[in-house]
């Protein structure tokens, strides 16, 4: 058989974003701060475990570093980020 990982939807938006490619480079990070948490119900999952982030398009990696942080700060040991395509 192969590996077996869970999946688990951990984040959920808190606030409301613009859309980032409304938004130069430089203002990303600060649309996306704060806006996401890990879900209560998902904190026994992910604490001390290595939590990978998987996004469609990747851009600056604003919303990828803010996602991570708050795995990072609800638990989990380290975040890596996976994107299906990388805007250049």
């Amino acid at each position: 058989m192969g590996l077996r990982l869970p999946v688990v939807v951990a984040l959920e938006r808190v606030r409301a974003t613009r859309p980032q490619f409304e938004l130069g480079r430089e203002r990303r990070a600060e649309n996306v701060a704060d806006a996401f948490r890990v879900r209560d119900a998902s904190r026994g999952a992910i604490t001390g475990r290595w939590i990978v982030l998987i996004d469609d398009v990747a851009t600056t990696g604003a919303t990828l570093v803010t996602c991570a942080q708050a795995l990072l700060a609800s638990g989990a040991s380290g975040a890596s980020a996976c994107a299906v395509a990388r805007e250049a």
